[in-house]
């Protein structure tokens, strides 16, 4: 089973934007992530709906953000995306009427419940600002490396 990547996708996406003071179309998300706008367009229809981008047509026109990343965490994002599911172990039969696949399902069921819980509890934690700010020094040390290597030569 393929992974759901629209949350590491899109949180890609608006960091950019966070980063250039100007519109991203579809076409130049869609290049970025190796999709298609319409895939784009779909998946950015959710942000807008909960208020983080905002969009323009015609010429000049894009998406941009329209939050405050100190204001918006990954939680926000995972919803807005359609909230994949977290964890897709499953259970071979929902109803079994065996007791031995009773007590698995049960116990598979509280621990992925329990997992799950965890999981969006540290999403939740975790504002835009602190991603971009993690890269933002990323960068800075990056660029450091890049200007030493050119003096050295």
């Amino acid at each position: 089973m393929r992974s759901d990547s629209r949350l590491s996708r899109m949180l890609h996406v608006l960091l950019h934007m966070a980063r250039h003071d100007q519109p991203f179309t579809s076409e130049q998300i869609a290049t970025m992530l190796s999709t298609n706008p319409v895939v784009v367009r779909r998946t950015m229809a959710g942000l807008r709906k909960a208020g983080y981008v905002r969009s323009e047509k015609g010429h000049g026109g894009g998406w941009t953000l329209s939050c405050d990343l100190q204001e918006v965490t990954l939680l926000d994002i995972h919803k807005a995306v359609g909230g994949p599911r977290i964890f897709f172990i499953g259970h071979e039969n929902e109803n079994p009427s065996c007791g031995v696949a009773k007590v698995v399902n049960a116990a598979l069921g509280d621990v992925l419940k329990e997992a799950e819980t965890l999981v969006m509890q540290r999403l939740e934690a975790i504002p835009l600002a602190e991603l971009l700010a993690e890269f933002e020094q990323l960068y800075k040390a990056e660029m450091a490396e890049l200007d030493r290597k050119m003096a050295e030569q």
